[in-house]
């Protein structure tokens, strides 16, 4: 039974200078059209595959935060109408500081929100500018100020180090200014240069000016001991959170489940097939009013895309990948379809295997995509 469902909501306040997701400046959009085209999707959605009941729901973007209040207040109306349920157990909107209005707060409680995931990315002005931020650390502090008095306290903020310019002491002090904030889950991860932003132009143009690895390394090794000694659990490569705070829906897709996806550019993953929804928005709402769904690729997910994906979502987390588990899904012991890369990492020394589990090492967690890439196209007997 499918339990989780994403969300996009592609409009911004202000385009960030390395993001890559589908996302749009919201200056004379159809906003509102949009919405009612996004729950056409979710009734059209729900009436279709029917074996679903919501665990979790994640509205993301784009600035979800960017609505109005009237607006996220119809929005989040439909997506109840369509997905809430006595079996809730989280309900999480991305929030961007300087939109986060203590209205907007109101309206998320109201309608039965119980986490928000807050950019932060970084606490020094100089680095929020060049990524195109518009907050400074004081919105941080009132969202969050707002957020706790409205009775919201599950909150996870993001973190970046690798930045243009960023030293070891910025990324210190942002870590710092992070763990005072108590909140009780930190997602951190490195910058990474897409193609379509204005980070990948710049870097086309030599005037990027990056970290050395070994320092965005040592940021990297930095913040796990560092949020380990205050009570953080590494449970997934770039997520720490203190024990029951764990993002229930990201685990969602780190276990290889299915999942619903609505809005522009959204994926979703239902019935063994991953459908991909139209990006540009005219496209998006025109494929719904004319066929009642946004597809523009489908792809029947065969069993050893299946196990591919079981083995390089599964070891992002902490508590790695079950045998027991592989078996009931696959009918097949991932020690015997994967025996050899597994004996070449564990030569390694990247992964370990241990009580009918594979988890990455200490030394093999910086190391990942490259332990993942082992699993990609082996050939089964």
């Amino acid at each position: 039974m499918l339990k989780a469902v994403y969300l996009h909501i592609p409009f911004c306040v202000q385009i960030c200078h390395y993001c890559d997701f589908n996302k749009i400046f919201i200056h004379q959009q159809p906003v509102d059209e949009y919405l009612l085209s996004m729950k056409t999707e979710m009734k059209n959605t729900t009436s279709r595959f029917s074996d679903y009941q919501m665990e979790t729901i994640f509205v993301g973007g784009g600035t979800p935060t960017s609505l109005s209040g009237k607006q996220l207040e119809t929005f989040l109306n439909d997506v109840n109408e369509f997905f809430h349920n006595e079996s809730l157990k989280e309900f999480t909107v991305e929030a961007n500081p300087e939109q986060t209005t203590r209205e907007k707060i109101a309206v998320l409680k109201y309608n039965g929100v119980n986490r928000l995931s807050i950019g932060v990315q970084a606490f020094q002005s100089e680095l929020l500018k060049k990524l195109g931020r518009t907050h400074d650390k004081q919105d941080v502090y009132r969202t969050i100020s707002e957020a706790k008095k409205a009775g919201i306290h599950n909150m996870s903020i993001d973190l970046m180090f690798g930045l243009p310019g960023q030293t070891m002491e910025m990324f210190k002090a942002s870590v710092d200014e992070a763990l005072a904030l108590d909140v009780p889950h930190i997602s951190s991860y490195s910058l990474q240069i897409e193609k379509k932003t204005v980070f990948y132009n710049l870097a086309q143009k030599g005037k990027l000016l990056l970290p050395e690895h070994e320092l965005e390394a040592a940021m990297y090794e930095y913040l796990i001991e560092t949020l380990e000694k205050k009570g953080y659990r590494q449970y997934e490569i770039s997520n720490f959170a203190i024990p029951g705070f764990e993002s229930k829906h990201n685990l969602q897709y780190w276990n290889n489940n299915e999942y619903f996806g609505i809005g522009a550019g959204a994926h979703s993953y239902v019935e063994g097939v991953r459908r991909k929804n139209a990006g540009p928005l005219k496209q998006y709402m025109t494929l719904i009013e004319e066929n009642g769904f946004p597809y523009t690729e489908e792809h029947l997910v065969s069993l050893v895309e299946k196990m591919e994906e079981e083995m390089f979502m599964g070891l992002r987390k902490q508590e790695g990948v079950s045998d027991q588990n592989f078996l009931a899904r696959y009918g097949k012991s991932m020690f015997d379809v994967y025996r050899d890369p597994i004996d070449k990492l564990i030569r390694k020394g990247w992964v370990l295997e241990q009580d009918g589990r594979l988890f990455l090492t200490k030394d093999g967690i910086p190391l990942g995509n490259e332990v993942f890439q082992e699993f990609i196209g082996v050939v089964l007997d």
